[in-house]
Order: structure tokens, then C-alpha cells, then sequence
């Protein structure tokens, strides 16, 4: 579940976004809907823990923002955002699963997963990686070198099913994916829906951004940006330190501004 009352982030030139109030139950599928710039893809990061709010607060999967950002990050984890969390153009599909499988087991798993035999985990863990590809619809079979196909020969929907199905590597209560229509054509977004609306069918919570919202999706609107003087403590805690993390913003170089610290976090 997600809920937020009041909620707003207040960037180096202004005001991002800010009074966003909305309740969504969990599996639902919500669509934060605008055009580039207007703050969209700082409110996915926002509701992520991936970036502090200022103004108003959120309840992430019963994690109270902005004070629990590292809870949130914990429940929910990052599909596809550009420059923050993108697949790396030279590895294969192959390489991006086993990467994100070794990741998740060192730092996802309990001291008593770690406890269990070698051979049980590995089990689980070819599990793991089956069920977020049959999530996110992708056959690595069916591509041109299968598994050895590099991210860089992905078309885009293949793209973003590879990066859906690495943040379902986690098991998350929360799925977040960023630009979701974006170069895709109209059979294209209609295939990233129906993936996106399966996985919310299956319990997720799924927190998309995108220039259309299909009409079944809770549809969250930010308010435009406010041009606004930088008043009181600097927004230097603005965006957080997180395992997995394009920012719209008051202008062109605010946008940049803040894809450069999501992306170093």
C-alpha cells in the first residue's frame, strides 16, 4: 500500500512537485503521469526512498517517509530509470542475472539463508530468476544469441523487460519503473502494460511513470513546478543513499542536477 498526503520535494531551483496526495491498496497499478520536466520521475524517486521529501510525508508497505528511507528502500526496488538504475550496454543478459543473483544473495539474504546448503540455494535461486522472467515476459531463447545477446542489441521492450525482471530478482512489495511508453509504439506499450499489470496482479505494487496513463492505472498527477528561492537548510540530504536507485525538474539543468546525485547514490 502507498499513501501520501501533502508530499513535496524542494530542489536546488525550486519546487520539483509538491502537494501529491493519493492512496493506492497494494497490487495496485499507478501511473505518475506528465510530461518530461514536470517532476515525475523525482516523485518515483521520492516513494522509493531514493530521494527525501520535504513537504507533507508517505506511508511506503507501512514505512513512513521521509523518515524511514532505508525501510523503503528495503520493500521496494528500482525496474529501468535512466541514469540511475540502467543495464550496463556491455554485459549479456546472462551476465546481468548472475550479477543481480550475486548482489541479492550478499546483501538480500538472511544469516539463516546463508546457513542452508550451497546446493538448495542455487536451486532457489534458478527459481528465482524463472519467475521474474516469466513476470516480465522475457525468453532469453528467443533472442538473437539467447543469454549472450549484449544489452546493447535489446530492442526497447526487451530492455525493459530485462531491467523489470532483475528489480523482481528481490521479491519486492513495491516495483518501480521509469518512462514506461517511452520509444515504444502503440502494440509495444500495450504488451508493457499488460506485463506491468500482471505483476500487480500477483500482489505488487507497481509505480510507473509515463506521458499516457492507460485508463485502468490510478493515475497520480504532480502539480506543475513553482518557481521558488532556495529558503532554510540546504536540500544536500535531497536525495539518499540506496542499493538499486531522470529527475524532473524546475529546468533543463535542474533535470541534470538531480539525475547526477540519484545516480552517484
Amino acid at each position: 500500500m502507498i499513501t501520501a498526503e501533502g508530499f513535496g520535494l524542494e530542489g536546488p531551483r525550486g519546487w520539483t512537485f509538491r502537494d501529491v496526495t493519493f492512496t493506492a491498496p497494494a497490487g495496485s497499478l499507478i501511473a505518475v503521469e506528465g510530461a518530461s520536466g514536470t517532476g515525475r520521475t523525482c516523485l518515483l524517486l521520492a516513494l522509493t526512498g531514493r530521494m527525501r521529501a520535504g513537504e507533507g510525508h508517505a506511508e511506503v508497505a507501512g514505512h513512513r517517509l521521509p523518515r524511514q528511507l532505508a525501510a523503503v528502500r528495503r520493500v521496494a526496488a528500482l525496474g529501468p530509470v535512466d541514469g540511475v538504475c540502467e543495464l550496463d550496454p556491455a554485459l549479456t543478459v546472462g551476465e546481468h542475472l548472475r550479477e543481480r543473483q550475486l548482489l541479492q544473495r550478499r546483501f538480500g539474504e538472511s544469516l539463516r539463508g546463508w546457513a542452508r546448503p550451497r546446493a538448495e540455494r542455487e536451486a532457489e535461486g534458478r527459481l528465482r530468476v524463472a519467475g521474474a522472467l516469466e513476470a516480465a515476459g522475457l525468453d532469453p531463447a528467443a533472442l538473437p544469441k539467447a543469454e549472450r545477446t549484449a544489452a546493447r542489441d535489446l530492442e526497447r521492450l526487451e530492455a525493459l523487460r530485462l531491467g523489470t525482471a532483475l528489480a523482481l530478482l528481490g521479491r519486492p512489495e513495491v516495483l518501480a519503473v521509469d518512462d514506461v511508453d517511452h520509444k515504444l509504439g502503440p502494440a509495444e506499450r500495450d504488451e508493457a502494460w499488460a506485463m506491468l499489470r500482471g505483476i500487480a496482479a500477483g500482489g505488487t505494487t507497481v509505480l510507473t511513470v509515463c506521458t499516457r496513463a492507460p485508463e485502468d492505472a490510478l493515475v497520480v498527477r504532480p502539480r506543475p513546478p513553482v518557481a521558488a528561492t532556495r529558503t532554510g537548510s540546504a536540500a544536500k540530504d535531497d536525495i539518499e543513499t540506496g542499493a538499486g536507485g531522470n529527475a524532473g525538474a524546475t529546468s533543463g539543468k535542474g533535470a541534470a542536477h538531480a539525475h547526477a546525485e540519484a545516480g552517484s547514490a
